[in-house]
């Protein structure tokens, strides 16, 4: 079973995945928990080249390409053989980022975007989609607050990230037996017991 959180900058993923994945093991299920970009070696390093702040210049399709490449090696060497091990496979974004960032965000025609897609993931899509939803003000705020990482997307303008943000929940209105919007502005306890009830209601195996 594939299950990817989405969400917008500063909206908790990488946290409530960490979290959700613990609570996953101590239900005795095996859990891999998978990252976009990156979650392997070769991804690693693509990931730099993505988020490295002085690549302002970067080609928007360049863009595209690279995060591509990076979720094709994703899915070729921890997504697909953890699936066909039976496992559970938890991934802090994938495929719908490229349409919410690079489509709805930058304006790039979505239907060649899923084709590029398509090709990278060899049309494996999610069984659940949890989307993380934050107004991009707050969330940008919480990630200067962080302390972390502050990639070259971050940087991006506030109307930029809210045309991703719309793009993200058109996309879940499209999809709705796939995607459950959550309400990422609560504190990390309140979204993870909404995630784990989503969870037990949509996937009672779980």
């Amino acid at each position: 079973m594939l299950i990817t959180l989405e969400g917008p900058e500063g909206s908790g993923k990488t946290t409530q995945a960490r979290l959700l994945a613990d609570w996953l093991r101590a239900r005795g299920h095996d859990v891999v928990l998978a990252r976009e970009p990156g979650g392997t070696p070769i991804g690693d390093q693509i990931r730099a080249v993505l988020h490295d702040p002085a690549n302002t210049d970067m080609a928007p399709w360049a863009e595209v390409f690279l995060y591509a490449a990076s979720r094709a090696q994703l899915v070729s060497a921890v997504i697909r053989p953890a699936l066909k091990a039976g496992k559970v496979v938890l991934c802090d974004r994938y495929a719908d980022s490229t349409l919410a960032y690079q489509g709805y965000g930058r304006g790039l025609d979505l239907e060649a975007l899923r084709q590029v897609i398509a090709l990278a993931t060899g049309g494996l899509t999610p069984d659940l989609t949890l989307y993380l939803d934050i107004a991009p003000e707050v969330g940008l705020a919480r990630r200067r607050a962080g302390g972390g990482e502050f990639n070259r997307l971050d940087q991006e303008t506030l109307e930029f990230h809210r045309r991703v943000r719309a793009g993200y929940l058109d996309l879940a209105s499209q999809e709705p037996q796939r995607w459950v919007v959550v309400d990422a502005s609560g504190s990390v306890e309140e979204v993870q017991e909404t995630l784990r009830w989503i969870l037990v209601q949509r996937i009672p195996a779980l």
